[in-house]
């Protein structure tokens, strides 16, 4: 079967070659690479590029050495995710990677230069990025992106007590190259069932009102001790005195009747001695083992024990969702290690 390629912004983008879950399997042994060329790249020169990022985003860049591997996010005044990247420090430049269109990012940076010393450049047509589990040796990367998740990074903090996280199987890479000669690829729907597995949130999991308490990005994306930034006065206030209004859950979907759940399917459970939406699907997938499942965000009240049901976008179709909490409904703290053995 000839590939089938993704929508939207991910049109050029390959969604899989006509085995998803082989391709899924593949991936996870690493034994191939996923395409996710829609990523946008954009690279920060001048002797003020770490600084001054550390300045407007979440995360502490201003002391990062060469070689790190971290991400960060620029919020708004009321501490909503409006962008995200994921962030590697060179020795002669910052590189940005960002999943999707990094247009409104690259214009936000350049509305906030002023007098800093430091230039900002778009090389998305210039490179390409492929996903890995793992260092793959056929890839000579330019730039080798080692996701620190499920890791709570320094600063960090987590609002789970899960101690057996899913996402510590997992070594995920962006792998930026000048090409993808003598690559064995997979699609980007192999990519996104492994980052549903590990409750690896992304930009596709929010909307215009998510905090970053709620989608458990506190692990690896926000530095609690730093200096100001756009947005900090509402993550302290929400980490220190408030809890969350919604949650991310991993959502094991029923697949008997075979239907096809998508983000932004509305999430139905037990609200006020009624069955009302409590809230929306994100992410969704066919897992190679698991079967059909998701991540969305719900209500924060809303019983961890409830039975769930997602209707799809047909209306007519309701699927069964048995929920894991990944955010809990109180503020816990817990350090998870990554898998030594996956260090290789």
């Amino acid at each position: 079967m000839s590939a089938v390629y993704g929508t939207g912004h991910r049109s050029s983008e390959i969604a899989h070659l006509g085995s998803p879950l082989r391709e899924q399997r593949a991936l996870a042994d690493g034994k191939a690479v996923a395409d996710l060329s829609s990523m946008s790249i954009l690279t920060l020169t001048g002797p003020d590029s770490l600084t001054w990022l550390n300045s407007l985003t979440t995360q502490k860049l201003d002391s990062a050495q060469p070689g790190t591997s971290t991400e960060t996010l620029v919020l708004s005044p009321t501490g909503h995710i409006e962008h995200w990247a994921y962030v590697y420090v060179a020795g002669d430049r910052v590189w940005l990677l960002i999943d999707g269109d990094g247009q409104p990012l690259c214009e936000f940076l350049e509305s906030m230069k002023f007098m800093m010393r430091v230039e900002i450049a778009d090389v998305s047509d210039e490179y390409t990025v492929v996903g890995s589990n793992g260092p793959v040796d056929s890839i000579e990367p330019v730039v080798e992106w080692d996701d620190p998740w499920p890791e709570i990074t320094p600063g960090g903090a987590s609002y789970s007590a899960v101690t057996d996280h899913p996402g510590s199987a997992y070594d995920f890479r962006l792998n930026v190259c000048r090409d993808r000669e003598g690559l064995t690829l997979v699609g980007r729907d192999a990519w996104e069932a492994l980052r549903i597995e590990a409750w690896r949130p992304a930009l596709s999991d929010c909307d215009h009102k998510t905090l970053v308490g709620e989608i458990d990005i506190l692990r690896t994306g926000v530095h609690l001790a730093k200096g100001c930034y756009r947005g900090q006065e509402a993550v302290a206030r929400v980490h220190n005195l408030g809890q969350v209004p919604r949650r991310v859950v991993f959502l094991h979907l029923d697949g008997s009747d075979h239907a096809v759940v998508s983000p932004g399917d509305p999430i139905l459970g037990p609200a006020r001695g009624a069955e009302r939406q409590v809230g929306t699907v994100t992410s969704a997938a066919i897992h190679y083992e698991l079967g059909p499942i998701a991540l969305g965000l719900v209500k924060r009240t809303v019983d961890p024990q409830a039975q769930l049901t997602v209707v799809t976008d047909d209306g007519n179709t309701r699927v069964s969702a048995a929920q894991e909490q990944i955010v809990g409904t109180q503020k816990e703290t817990v350090t998870v290690q990554r898998n030594p053995q996956l260090r290789r």
